[in-house]
């Protein structure tokens, strides 16, 4: 079968891989049908070492279960199912507590089982790590549930931790695909205001259609004041960031007023928290990190289902496999805000 591999920044192949085959009773095999690029993926694509041998990439899917271990028994074959961008055995007291992302038996697509760009996927613990939809593979839904493998269930999670609820001001900073459905998640919970923070028009107006009541296309202290002055406030209640530079967590930090709370879901490129000195005087909040989608598909899945909700609005480019490198240049140069791939 044909597959994504990286091998450098830049450098990204489909090339032809060994079939994906049962290895553990818990495993199932999934024909993918729709799988995408990630932000997060673009940052190996910039800096990643070059190698002699590439790694499979790409962590969100959806397919068709073509094979089950003889241990897998909700899962049948014929089932469309959605993959969580982290896998997990659905069974450790982390998982039990909502947390899959924290499972010490889970890790993400390509590091130690298959990439979700390629033809096919083993699928670990599958009864646990699977949702089945109610939905044909050429329905126009397609598109929407997908996001439920990363990016909807990442801004979900930043809105939930950072506590997004009905009567709060919300601020996201960052209008890439994350930030545009943290807006998303935040209306969806019932936000009084939602301010975004990002300057690609194109990307703002799309916040908008989710749900921002206002937009700052200024970075920095000017957009940090901005934020406060059309809060009539000194800031908000809670605050997403879905970049994950210094500046942006600097200035989440800034725009969060005292004892509010930052869900971070941005993948830090720093081993630091910058801007300490402001969290510790204002009493702000740090929380969010990896989503447990696994865990929250179930929350968002019904919304999705009637329409209430169209997360797959993010999707503005759809390419064949043999062009995913040709999409990651796409949504590297700022030519594309997320990129479905249709194997």
């Amino acid at each position: 079968m044909k597959a994504t591999l990286i091998y450098g920044a830049g450098d990204v192949r489909v090339e032809d891989v060994s079939d994906p085959k049962l290895e553990n009773p818990t495993d199932a095999v999934v024909r993918i049908t729709h799988s995408c690029i990630c932000g997060s993926d673009l940052w190996p694509y910039k800096n990643r070492e070059a190698t002699a041998q590439g790694d499979r990439i790409g962590h969100e899917f959806i397919g068709v279960v073509e094979e089950t271990g003889s241990d897998v028994s909700r899962v049948k074959q014929g089932d469309v199912v959605v993959a969580p961008f982290f896998y997990a055995d659905g069974t450790c007291e982390y998982c039990r507590a909502g947390l899959t992302s924290a499972c010490p038996n889970g890790n993400a697509w390509g590091a130690e089982t298959d990439g979700g760009q390629g033809e096919a996927a083993r699928v670990p613990y599958a009864d646990h790590v699977l949702t089945t939809l109610d939905a044909p593979v050429d329905s126009d839904l397609m598109p929407s549930l997908l996001t439920l493998s990363d990016v909807f269930g990442t801004g979900h999670h930043a809105a939930v931790t950072s506590g997004v609820g009905p009567g709060k001001d919300v601020v996201v900073v960052g209008d890439g695909a994350v930030g545009l459905l943290g807006v998303l998640a935040s209306w969806r919970l019932g936000a009084e205001r939602i301010v975004l923070m990002g300057h690609h028009k194109d990307r703002t107006d799309l916040g908008r259609e989710f749900g921002a009541t206002d937009v700052v296309p200024e970075r920095g202290e000017e957009g940090e004041q901005k934020v406060r002055d059309i809060l009539g406030t000194d800031g908000a209640h809670c605050t997403i960031e879905a970049v994950g530079l210094d500046q942006s967590v600097t200035s989440a930090i800034n725009v969060t007023k005292p004892g509010g709370s930052v869900g971070i879901v941005g993948v830090p490129q720093s081993g630091n928290i910058p801007n300490a000195g402001m969290k510790f005087f204002k009493n702000v909040t740090i929380t969010g990190g990896i989503a447990p989608t696994q865990a929250n598909i179930a929350d968002l899945l019904p919304d999705v289902l009637s329409g209430k909700v169209q997360p797959g609005k993010v999707f503005n480019r759809t390419i064949g496999l043999d062009e995913v490198p040709e999409g990651y240049r796409a949504m590297n140069d700022r030519e594309a805000l997320k990129v479905l791939v249709r194997p």
